[in-house]
């Protein structure tokens, strides 16, 4: 989900709720937290120097339970300091002034999990559970950001900021979450309708659809269990399928399948192999014996994220075999 959208969320449901206690500030409190696992782009250059710090990155670290949490108490803490909100009040004119204390930290947490459960519904999935799992958790419902979304956000954010009755506010932050839910409704029926239309044959024997930016085309990856896939785009409206690809979970040219297996086992502990892999739903493997060494290319047949969607690495004729 975007950013304005994470904001939004949390201070939409804390306004709604009505609660006689929740001031404007405790509500921005909760909106704060939604966004401040977002500024996890500070901690990009940490993994971008040491590669074994893979997870930190855009959705890493901070997207989980933990360190969601650590996350907030150090946002509220600095956007609490008067030099920092006192800049900020300068600039927007507001007062966006919260106080630091536990009251306000439990509704900034708040915020994280709303936030969470946003970017579980997205594709790509967030590690909740680090640093007990790397596994990364995703319902496969909206794409990474939707743009109708990110656009009605900003126009509920101008209405947020201009001086109206509060009742127009609450009807826009009102109509702002109707809507997230109804889209959420009609892609988790697309889903369905991508998965329900397709007979599985030639070997397959299970399929998971994912999104694309628009709603009604999904991305179908069909999987025999035992590293043969079939990728192809499903359109829901039309019910036509296009662009057909297979793909084999491995494939050795030259060498032997052993001396191939053992190669791929030293090269899947190397820290930007280990990154690339949890970066990328899929990784199939083509490995080829040269002589050199073993040129082991790690490809992602979904590009199924923004970055690279193949890496290669060299396993010298002689390497560490334990």
């Amino acid at each position: 989900m975007d950013f304005f959208t994470h904001f939004i969320v949390p201070f939409a449901i804390l306004t709604l709720l009505n609660i006689r206690d929740f001031t404007i500030k405790d509500r921005l409190a909760g909106g704060f937290g939604g966004i401040s696992v977002d500024f996890d782009f500070i901690l990009i250059l940490i993994g971008f120097i040491s590669p074994e710090l893979f997870i930190f990155t855009h959705r890493g670290i901070t997207h989980s339970f933990i360190f969601g949490l650590v996350t907030a108490i150090i946002f509220l803490y600095i956007i609490s300091r008067p030099r920092v909100y006192g800049l900020i009040n300068d600039l927007m004119k507001r007062d966006i002034s919260v106080e630091f204390n536990w009251k306000n930290v439990s509704l900034a947490y708040f915020g994280v999990l709303i936030h969470l459960f946003l970017d579980f519904l997205t594709t790509g999935g967030i590690p909740l559970l680090y640093p007990f799992s790397l596994i990364r958790f995703s319902a496969n419902l909206y794409y990474y950001t939707d743009l109708v979304t990110t656009l009605v956000a900003m126009v509920v954010l101008l209405v947020l900021y201009l001086r109206l009755d509060p009742k127009y506010k609450k009807i826009a932050l009102a109509g702002f979450l109707v809507m997230l839910i109804s889209f959420g409704g009609i892609r988790a029926y697309e889903k369905m309708d991508a998965l329900e239309s397709q007979t599985l044959s030639d070997g397959y024997t299970s399929i998971t659809a994912y999104p694309t930016p628009d709603i009604f085309v999904w991305k179908v990856v069909e999987s025999d269990g035992s590293g043969k896939y079939r990728l192809f785009t499903y359109h829901t409206l039309e019910k036509e399928v296009s662009d057909v690809r297979d793909a084999k979970n491995l494939t050795i040219k030259n060498g032997t399948f052993d001396s191939a297996q053992e190669a791929i086992k030293y090269a899947d502990n190397l820290p930007e192999v280990r990154g690339f892999k949890w970066d990328h739903i899929y990784t199939c493997i083509n490995a080829e014996k040269t002589s050199a060494g073993w040129n082991i290319t790690y490809f992602d047949f979904m590009k199924s994220h923004f970055g690279p969607s193949e890496l290669s690495v060299i396993v010298p004729q002689q390497y560490p075999k334990k």
